[in-house]
């Protein structure tokens, strides 16, 4: 997703994702996300959680990043925010976008080796 009019990260390319709810766990905030963004139905029991990445950008509170994946949805995919995504595509995990967020062109790579887990940024 090539995020737009957002005023963080705008032109660059992302995943379905966003913040946690106060009354939410991370894999409802992943459902929940998943139908506004891009318009699809998961079910909790075919989410796996593939990565956790610690990260830390300079000037930014440290964050903690769940990525979740899954073969089993509901609903062709589509651009469901255009008012805050300019379009949807598929990528090749192994050729992602030369504009692909920071903190996720880190952690894809690590998911395709299995590694659950990284820390990512401005730790110095």
């Amino acid at each position: 997703m090539e995020r737009a009019n957002t005023g963080y990260a705008d032109g660059q390319a992302g995943l379905p994702s966003g913040h946690l709810e106060d009354d939410e766990t991370v894999l409802d905030a992943a459902i929940r996300e998943a139908e506004e963004e891009v318009g699809v139905s998961i079910e909790p029991g075919d989410l796996t959680c593939v990565h956790v990445c610690h990260l830390r950008r300079a000037g930014e509170e440290a964050r903690i990043g769940f990525f979740f994946a899954t073969s089993r949805w509901r609903g062709e995919p589509a651009n469901c925010e255009p008012h805050k995504c300019a379009r949807t595509w598929w990528a090749d995990p192994a050729a992602l976008p030369c504009q692909t967020l920071d903190y996720i062109a880190h952690a894809i790579p690590r998911i395709r080796q299995g590694q659950g887990f990284s820390v990512y940024g401005d730790w110095d």
